[in-house]
């Protein structure tokens, strides 16, 4: 079994903010594979259901962001699980807006909802670090991360969640390369190789040969007073 947390913070006001990203990307997973419904648990909301054979439970706790790790220790000593069977959906500044990372164990680098878990359960579970952008200066990071995605960020941010859920079933079988490979494929798809190649001008005239293919009709005295123009 597994546990798949999804950092946020509960409530209307924030359901939109770049600091919510986590939450978004269990809803979408949940919506995609047929998840049961989201139910109080935890002090949070608990959804399961199957990649396979593989049982994954989605966890979007709602202690609010600097409480996260009350809600993951509770579910992961209920169900007896080690911390390394934990995966954690969190928004990252320090990634550009689009870009996606796994990571498995490490340090919070100031997050508060990881500073929290870390302090609940340790610091050796794995992350899925979900690109959010900075915002220039240190002192601007909590407005930044508590407002609401920009109109402009809509297509890479719904890009990025179908291709986290196109990839869930391959992180389930621990495959990271593969759905990091998922998510690439909805942010940046592959370029057709079926365009026609530019026509050259000749090309595009029916019945105009290239200039080089073109009879040369010059008598001699015609090419030498061309050879010195």
């Amino acid at each position: 079994m597994q546990l798949w947390v999804g950092l946020g913070n509960p409530g209307p006001k924030y359901a939109k903010n770049r600091h919510n990203i986590g939450w978004m990307a269990l809803d979408r997973i949940a919506d995609d594979h047929g998840f049961a419904p989201f139910r109080a648990k935890f002090q949070g909301s608990l959804s399961e259901g199957k990649f396979g054979s593989e049982k994954v439970m989605l966890l979007k706790p709602e202690t609010f962001m600097n409480l996260s790790g009350q809600s993951v220790g509770e579910a992961m000593r209920f169900y007896k699980l080690e911390p390394t069977d934990i995966t954690v959906f969190h928004d990252e500044i320090d990634l550009a807006p689009a870009k996606v990372r796994v990571k498995a164990g490490g340090g919070h680098a100031g997050h508060n909802g990881l500073r929290s878990i870390h302090q609940h359960i340790g610091p050796h579970y794995d992350r899925v670090r979900l690109g959010v952008g900075h915002p220039g200066h240190k002192d601007r990071v909590p407005g930044y991360v508590l407002s609401d995605f920009a109109k402009a960020d809509q297509d890479w941010l719904d890009d990025v969640l179908r291709g986290i859920s196109d990839g869930a079933p391959e992180l389930a079988r621990g495959d990271g390369g593969k759905f990091l490979n998922a998510v690439a494929l909805r942010v940046a798809p592959p370029r057709s190789s079926t365009s026609a190649p530019k026509k050259t001008t000749a090309e595009q005239t029916p019945g105009v040969a290239p200039p080089d293919a073109r009879e040369d009709t010059r008598n001699p005295l015609q090419k030498l007073v061309d050879k010195f123009r």
